[in-house]
């Protein structure tokens, strides 16, 4: 028997992510072990009137390239993948595996063939986007894979799943444009604000956001949300951090990761493990070395790290960066082949300042807009 609530979390994506209309060519990928849900996801954006188009990998796909493709079947893009992503309306990207840790023995120089090949893809999300041409959502299916990372069973890892993207079951869509509203009120509080400082027993970081916008996560990208975030000025960026959680970046685990920051560039950078595996990430091109993220994690839902970005980021009380690719709707001018985001909590002792006005303190907001 098919969970109920897969086909609500299909409706949120359909109909409040998307919000799927007649006429509109949606993409929607995914592996066979996210079944169920892609299913929902079909009928969902049929019953709305657009004309889905599947891509469907078996599990294993990216192991097999990577241990038998050459450097130029690694760079390639099929030409429907880069149609789709040119000309759709939209993309709803399904996350499901049975085996995170399968890339963990690569060697980095083929992910930095990969992610070099996928920047123009990238780069054509976040122009599309930026203009109002294209949507798109990244979700996540419930698997035994992500539940051991979580160090949970499958069921109690389903309930943590839907109860961060479901947290009102009988009205999600009604929930999130709530919550979209309630948020809003901080990102309108913070337009025009020129710098902020992020201080705590981890970091100690400042950065300028004169002329950079604030982002209202609510959902419309990413399922489930929870989070505002801006683009820093680029060489404006000074101090140091040590990022509380760990970090899985191209299905690699990273621990202990410390960076230091001088106008705006990575000067140095350490973890705990997997450190020459930063080193390669960093190196990837001149963009890496900044950040092309500054965000502030709000679903309250979410209270600990899983080992997946989509959640940890979102974990409530926390803030992160991302190295590399900024994007364009917050005025970021970082462009890079990567977008690395890495998660500090801030509910021991941090807080945040902005134009000298701290709003931010031990994980929750002291402004009420």
């Amino acid at each position: 028997m098919t969970d109920p609530r897969v086909e609500k979390l299909a409706e949120v994506l359909v109909d409040y992510s998307i919000g799927v209309s007649p006429g509109d060519e949606v993409l929607i990928q995914g592996t066979a072990l996210a079944a169920p849900l892609l299913q929902a996801i079909l009928v969902r954006t049929l019953e709305a009137g657009g004309h889905p188009f599947s891509v469907v990998k078996l599990p294993g796909s990216d192991e097999l390239l990577f241990r038998h493709a050459n450097d130029d079947q690694l760079r390639h893009i099929p030409a429907p993948i880069r149609i789709a992503y040119e000309t759709f309306d939209a993309v709803i990207n399904v996350m499901s595996t049975d085996n995170t840790k399968a890339l963990s023995n690569v060697p980095p120089s083929k992910m930095v063939l990969t992610s070099q090949a996928e920047r123009p893809i990238f780069e054509t999300i976040t122009r599309r986007t930026a203009a109002g041409e294209f949507d798109w959502v990244l979700a996540l299916y419930p698997t035994a894979a992500y539940a051991q990372d979580a160090e949970m069973g499958i069921a109690e890892y389903s309930d943590f799943v839907y109860g961060a993207c479901l947290p009102s079951p009988d009205d999600p869509v009604g929930y999130w444009k709530e919550f979209s509203k309630r948020q809003g009120r901080i990102v309108d509080w913070l337009a025009g604000k020129r710098a902020i400082r992020v201080e705590g027993p981890d970091v100690d970081l400042t950065m300028r956001i004169d002329g950079r916008s604030f982002i209202n996560c609510d959902g419309r990208r990413n399922m489930p949300d929870g989070e505002i975030f801006t683009g820093p000025v680029e060489e404006s960026v000074e101090g140091r951090v040590r990022f509380s959680y760990p970090s899985t970046y191209q299905g690699r685990r990273i621990d202990g990761v410390e960076l230091r920051f001088e106008r705006g560039k990575v000067v140095e950078a350490h973890a705990s493990r997997g450190e020459a595996f930063v080193r390669e990430i960093i190196d990837t091109d001149e963009g890496a070395r900044y950040v092309g993220e500054f965000a502030i994690g709000t679903n309250r839902g979410i209270t600990r790290a899983t080992g997946n970005t989509l959640f940890d980021e979102k974990i409530h009380g926390s803030f992160h960066m991302a190295l590399g690719a900024g994007m364009p709707e917050t005025g970021s001018q970082n462009r890079s082949a990567i977008h690395w985001d890495i998660v500090c909590d801030l509910k021991d002792g941090g807080q945040i300042t902005v134009d000298g006005e701290r709003i931010y303190e031990n994980g929750a907001f002291l402004i009420d807009p």
